[in-house]
């Protein structure tokens, strides 16, 4: 092959690829993010206080003898807002996670498929175009995540005897305050603290979309129509509800790991130290520390950011056949 033939097919994959490229998916996945983290926030705070306590009681931290019992003190020590600390990073992690994941994944779905949305890829390769696209994300959004577990975790009494930090540079006035001092203190090796575990990670979401377009494909497959046909909102919630807690559930430790490793309180050296520490003091119970609220959390999370991008999608499709 000469090089104007090899020119012209690198052009030719280039612009096949462009083609298959869809924007609707890309503010569909922004939609849902958003609209479920404002809704669920502060299970996810609750489930990220849970996560970082230890067996050990090397750092003063507020005591929760449970999911109730925990909203409970936060709103009576910081008032009902105090269940939306941290929220601007998760609703700008979340809506740029979700938007990328999905953009990125059918994406590549559809570029695999040639463009027919009815050719089923099977198991192995929505494991594989899941994997990629949650790769690129978490590559994207790392830093927004440590933000956000650092802001949820500003104790009310965070100091010895109940008494607040002194050190005011642990002490973040909101996302962008986050970010600069993250960066300043501990530079850009602090924004990606927890990165390798969230690589590990990358299988949650690889296995939650396997799950997800499985059920769907062997549903629709059980009523004799196209593997492509829209469901109902009932449909879309029962098979996202399933597919998340099938994945939030086979991978949870990681998340355990990862918020150790973004804690302001605690100094660890990597992974492996974390993992020790855990296993050491609090038994491979501690890696499952979180599980509950993280499950009440994520199950409707995933069911409202799905049914949401769902239906953006059916009336983006109902809008283009007028």
């Amino acid at each position: 092959m000469n090089s104007s033939d090899a020119k012209g097919t690198s052009t030719d994959s280039r612009g096949s690829y462009l083609r298959h490229i869809r924007l609707e998916h890309l503010y569909a996945g922004v939609s849902g993010g958003v609209i479920s983290t404002l809704v669920l926030h502060p299970l996810d705070l609750v489930k990220i206080r849970f996560q970082v306590h230890e067996g050990q009681s090397t750092v003063s931290r507020p005591q929760y003898r449970g999911v109730i019992h925990a909203m409970h003190s936060i709103v009576k020590n910081n008032g009902f807002w105090g269940l939306y600390q941290g929220v601007t990073p998760n609703i700008w992690g979340a809506g740029i996670s979700w938007g990328f994941y999905f953009f990125l994944y059918n994406s590549m779905k559809t570029w695999m498929q040639d463009g027919d949305s009815k050719k089923n890829l099977g198991a192995g390769w929505h494991m594989f175009i899941a994997s990629v696209a949650g790769f690129g994300t978490l590559t994207i959004t790392n830093p927004i995540w440590v933000t956000k577990t650092r802001l949820c975790l500003q104790y009310e009494n965070a100091g010895s005897q109940g008494k607040p930090l002194q050190n005011a540079t642990q002490m973040y006035l909101g996302m962008s305050d986050a970010l600069v001092k993250i960066y300043r203190m501990e530079g850009l090796r602090g924004l990606y603290k927890g990165f390798i575990p969230g690589v590990f990670g990358i299988s949650h979401g690889a296995f939650q979309f396997v799950a997800y377009e499985e059920l769907k494909t062997l549903y629709n497959q059980y009523r004799q129509q196209p593997i492509d046909s829209r469901l109902s909102s009932g449909e879309y919630i029962v098979f996202a509800a399933l597919s998340k807690i099938f994945a939030a559930t086979l991978t949870y430790p990681y998340q355990v790991v990862r918020s150790r490793l973004q804690d302001q309180h605690r100094h660890y050296n990597g992974v492996m130290d974390v993992v020790r520490q855990v296993v050491r003091y609090e038994g491979w119970y501690g890696f499952y520390k979180g599980l509950l609220p993280c499950v009440l959390r994520v199950t409707p999370a995933c069911a409202i950011t799905f049914v949401v991008y769902e239906k953006i999608i059916t009336l983006h499709q109902t809008y283009l056949k007028t």
